[in-house]
C-alpha cells in the first residue's frame, strides 16, 4: 500500500505529531514499507493452524523450596568499613 504526503500529514496530525516538511518523504517511504510488510503477513494462508492463547502458559518446573547455602552475612561484612544491625553503612549522598 502507497502511501501519499497528504496521507502522512493527516495521519500526524490525527496523531497530534507536528512533522517537518523534509521529515514526510522519508516516513512515507518507511510507512508504506510497513504497510506492505503487513499485506504480505495478510496473505498468508492460515487454515488450519490452532491460534495460541498465549506463549506464557507454559508451565514451569518446581523445585524443593529449601536452603542451599549457609549464612554467610557477618563473613562478607567483615571487611566493610561500617555495617549496622546487618546492613553497610554509607555515606550519606542527598540531603
Amino acid at each position: 500500500m502507497a502511501l501519499s504526503t497528504d496521507d502522512i500529514r493527516q495521519i500526524a496530525h490525527l496523531a497530534r505529531i507536528g512533522l517537518d516538511e523534509s521529515a514526510i518523504e522519508p516516513l512515507r517511504d518507511d510507512l508504506s514499507t510497513v504497510l506492505n510488510l503487513v499485506e504480505q503477513l495478510n496473505a498468508v494462508d492460515t487454515a488450519g493452524v490452532e491460534p495460541m492463547a498465549h506463549p506464557g502458559n507454559a508451565e514451569l518446573r518446581l523445585r524443593e523450596d529449601k536452603v542451599s547455602e549457609q549464612d554467610q552475612r557477618d563473613a562478607l561484612q567483615a571487611p566493610a568499613p561500617a555495617t549496622e544491625q546487618g546492613y553497610f553503612l554509607v555515606p550519606r549522598v542527598i540531603e
